[in-house]
């Protein structure tokens, strides 16, 4: 059988593409376990600076968990809940290229990257209160924080329908641009990220995360500002600096 999570790894980029195109991109347990030890391993490669999620096909980036399966999934051992978090824990920034439209799950998955590209075309819609569903608490914080309130309430309470104009409104999307434009535009997000110091990026990120959950340890913060004060990369930044050229980052 062949993998429904396609990875791949460009210099310093790994890609990560849904492969179930026919069933809409829907994750089932097997697939989020896949998804979860593909961070951990994209986590345990110090070259990967930037990670991508996208979908395969031209239509739908994902359509949420399996419905079928929703009825016989033990939710207390709750898959979908721990690889999404361990999504946005992810060490290098991730970006969603969304081929396509969001549905379900799928919509806090997105969230759970540092960057959202979406298409023109597309629309997102969250159906739990269609299923007699209650949607799980760490998702609905999330999309709180990210969103807003009034967003949130929108998305849940009345299962609106958004299109891409909208998302871009409302701050799910931080770009929007024509389907034949994603690649290049996730590609350039991408080269930008990575030029940067991975060092500065993944402890900022860290960090906002942090500020964001409402769990910032204000004493680690400020040792981690202060490491970087003293590190190559500081060196390396200031001097490029100076020398009016493009720095060459080592992330330590």
């Amino acid at each position: 059988m062949s993998s429904t999570i396609d990875y791949s790894i460009e210099g310093s980029r790994a890609t990560l593409t849904l492969m179930r195109e026919a069933a809409h991109n829907r994750l089932r347990e097997s697939d989020l376990a896949r998804l979860e030890a593909l961070i951990e391993r994209i986590d345990g490669d110090g070259d990967i600076r930037v990670a991508i999620l996208t979908g395969s096909g031209s239509r739908i980036f994902c359509a949420g968990f399996e419905i079928g399966d929703i009825e016989k999934t033990d939710w207390r051992d709750n898959q979908f809940g721990r690889t999404v978090a361990r999504l946005e824990a992810a060490r290098p920034a991730v970006i969603c290229a969304l081929n396509g439209s969001v549905y379900g799950g799928a919509c806090e998955l997105a969230l759970a990257c540092d960057f959202r590209i979406g298409v023109t075309g597309m629309e997102m819609r969250m159906p739990p209160a269609e299923l007699g569903l209650v949607y799980f608490a760490p998702g609905l914080k999330r999309i709180v924080a990210r969103l807003g309130l009034a967003a949130a309430k929108r998305l849940l309470l009345t299962c609106e329908r958004m299109d891409g104009e909208t998302l871009l409104e409302i701050g799910f999307l931080d770009r929007l641009v024509a389907p034949d434009a994603l690649a290049a535009e996730s590609e350039a997000l991408a080269a930008r990220i990575a030029a940067l110091s991975p060092l500065a990026v993944q402890g900022m990120k860290a960090i906002l995360n942090d500020i964001a959950a409402g769990e910032l340890d204000g004493a680690a913060a400020l040792e981690m500002a202060l490491e970087s004060f003293r590190s190559d990369d500081a060196r390396e930044g200031i001097r490029a600096f100076k020398e009016k050229r493009a720095p060459r980052f080592s992330g330590r």
